[in-house]
């Protein structure tokens, strides 16, 4: 017979598991869980960071890494013999990619944001 856990006492099954953990920021963490508390506080180990851009994605090793609780959206085992579409590449190249793709969001957003607020500062001048 199985036991069922409810909350963070459900993660005894995962302990010593490969898991992907999502974070509220957007990043994709990757490690063995080592350890957790009530609150879900976890330790990682063998940590890397992988940064996804479209169909590439790079790797970062972290090693030993600490996780609040409150910081977690989502945390499920990791298949490594699963084949995936993704290509594999230098930590460097994913990084340059990282950064042109958030430049290019951030010129994208920012006429938004002087239009709108141009558009206050119309309506706070009528004659």
């Amino acid at each position: 017979m199985d036991l069922y856990f409810s909350g963070t006492a459900s993660l005894v099954d995962e302990v010593d598991k490969k898991l992907l953990v999502v974070l509220r920021d957007g990043r994709n963490l990757i490690g063995y869980l080592r350890s957790f508390d009530q609150y879900a506080n976890l330790v990682l180990e063998d940590t890397i960071e992988r940064i996804y851009i479209d169909k590439e994605y790079g790797d970062i090793p972290l090693g030993l890494f600490i996780v609040r609780g409150e910081n977690v959206v989502l945390l499920g085992e990791i298949d490594d013999f699963k084949q995936t579409n993704s290509i594999e590449v230098d930590i460097s190249e994913i990084l340059n990619k990282q950064q042109n793709k958030q430049q290019n969001n951030n010129n994208n957003h920012q006429p938004k944001v002087m239009n709108s607020i141009r558009n206050k500062n119309a309506l706070n001048y009528d004659v």
